[in-house]
């Protein structure tokens, strides 16, 4: 069974940092393990949809969306299945529940399209005031 456990969130002034961690585990039907696939994380503000912002192809093609462009930045730790984004120079506009997402058919997660996505973790809150 996939599992996504977020951490890291929390609440920051404007132009702050926060890291968002994402722990994944579970197994594909072919035996690969989730993070193997591809994974991200997307955003959802109070009265807004969820978008994605960042995201991590199978091939390791970094993907973001450009109102976080040079100011976010995914990672992953394949060797402890962990997925991570680094968030500095934080706006207001960046506050929302943050949700890590992974999927074994990838197309959901690089075009950013929420309803495609298999696996979501629980979220965690971001929360950036002036």
């Amino acid at each position: 069974q996939v599992q996504l456990v977020e951490s890291g969130g929390g609440a920051v002034q404007a132009g702050g940092s926060l890291r968002l961690s994402c722990a994944a585990s579970g197994y594909s039907r072919t035996g690969r393990h989730i993070d193997n696939y591809a994974m991200g994380w997307f955003r959802q503000a109070p009265g807004r949809e969820r978008e994605g912002v960042a995201a991590i192809d199978e091939d390791g093609t970094l993907i973001y969306a450009d109102s976080v462009k040079g100011r976010f930045t995914i990672s992953k730790d394949s060797a402890k299945h962990i997925l991570d984004l680094q968030m500095d120079n934080l706006e207001l506009e960046d506050t929302a529940m943050y949700y890590c997402a992974a999927d074994v058919w990838p197309d959901s997660i690089r075009n950013f399209s929420p309803k495609g996505v298999a696996y979501w973790g629980q979220g965690t809150q971001v929360t950036v005031s002036s």
